[in-house]
């Protein structure tokens, strides 16, 4: 048993510091995750949403600090019964996400690693019976270091995770692991390579033949029945390659210039995802740098989810020399997490990813 509780302790408390640190990387991006739950269509707890990122940043840094006391052996019971705690919560969300099919990634390792939700519930599983072998086990848990080395180990990792939340929050993650990242091209992230494998669906038809059901299979075509069709089941036997890069649209008045605008050598985006939300008092230093890239030649324009109408307002009371165009809002909270950021981009190639608290930094 003893040896058991040291193999459960180890690979526990490492994934909870890999876990935690990944999303304290971002955890704007595990606050979106977190309103996705908080939604009707999920557990309905809309008065949760506003506490969505400062539950976020609460949650990241215990699921460090819980790994991080678990390795060292600092108040195992506590740290134990938190660990218990927690695992039957994220236990329960990801079956409740899976067998439901409400949310489809459970954002458990950011966007470093994407689980399915049945991997997500299944990995919950793993850890569940770790946690409780080290629960029944706990008095094999014993300190590695003596108590005053131990509170000092867990109050300096505390400080240090807020001031790293702290920091990403007022700027942007330090790792980025999404497909807009600096470097990637865009119009590359939405192809698709030659042979790549394609979906695979079934189809099951339902006829009426001679008053009696008659169900056909098939993998595509309309079968030739002679009689009245029903309905159709649809199953998908394989999923095909999804390139990173998907529903990226640029749009205005219905029309999409997403590969218009991606050709441009020199263009400027300025990207507020929801313009009631945005941090205002930034928009005068947007101004400033649109008016600055225009005069070097740049094509400057503007994407968020808002009406044109708020968009229209946002414009005359700011001096915003340049037109929004339509992009989704889940797409806008993906490329960057500022509300509102500033791109820059060579045919398509993203350069330059900056945070309206950096502003300044814009090199054009």
């Amino acid at each position: 048993m003893k040896y058991l509780v040291w193999i459960s302790r180890v690979i526990v408390g490492v994934l909870f510091i890999i876990s935690g640190l990944i999303k304290l990387n971002d955890p704007m991006g595990f606050s979106f995750k977190l309103e996705e739950y908080f939604s009707p269509g999920v557990l309905d707890l809309p008065f949760l949403t506003p506490l969505a990122l400062s539950i976020s940043v609460v949650l990241v840094i215990v699921e460090v600090l819980l790994g991080i006391l678990l390795l060292i052996g600092f108040k195992p019971k506590f740290t134990v019964w938190s660990l218990l705690l927690m695992i039957v919560f994220f236990t329960f969300l990801t079956f409740y996400s899976a067998y439901f099919n409400k949310v489809t990634d459970c954002g458990c390792f950011g966007d470093a690693v994407k689980l399915t939700p049945w991997e997500s519930f299944t990995k919950d599983v793993i850890l569940l019976v770790l946690i409780l072998v080290l629960f029944f086990g706990r008095k094999y848990i014993q300190p590695l270091l003596n108590p005053k080395a131990n509170w000092i180990v867990g109050g300096v990792a505390l400080v240090a995770c807020a001031l790293f939340a702290n920091h990403v929050l007022n700027h942007l993650p330090s790792v980025d692991f999404r497909p807009y990242k600096i470097g990637a091209n865009i119009q590359e992230g939405m192809s698709v390579p030659e042979g790549a494998p394609q979906a695979l669906y079934e189809y099951a038809w339902r006829f009426k033949v001679n008053g009696e059901e008659k169900i056909v299979i098939t993998n595509g075509d309309y079968p030739s029945v002679d009689g009245e069709f029903i309905d159709v089941e649809t199953t998908e036997l394989q999923k095909g390659y999804e390139p990173p890069i998907h529903d990226f649209t640029i749009e205005k008045e219905g029309q999409d210039y997403a590969a218009e605008l991606l050709d441009e050598d020199k263009l400027v985006m300025v990207i507020a995802y929801d313009l009631a939300k945005s941090n205002y008092d930034a928009f005068s230093e947007v101004a400033k740098v649109a008016k600055n890239a225009k005069e070097k030649g740049y094509k400057v324009i503007g994407m968020s989810a808002s009406s044109d109408e708020m968009a229209n307002t946002i414009k005359s009371k700011y001096g915003l020399d340049f037109d929004f165009y339509f992009t989704d809002e889940t797409t806008l909270k993906t490329i960057v997490r500022s509300n509102p950021a500033i791109l820059v981009l060579n045919r398509g190639t993203i350069k330059q990813k900056v945070h309206y608290n950096d502003i300044e930094d814009v090199e054009l």
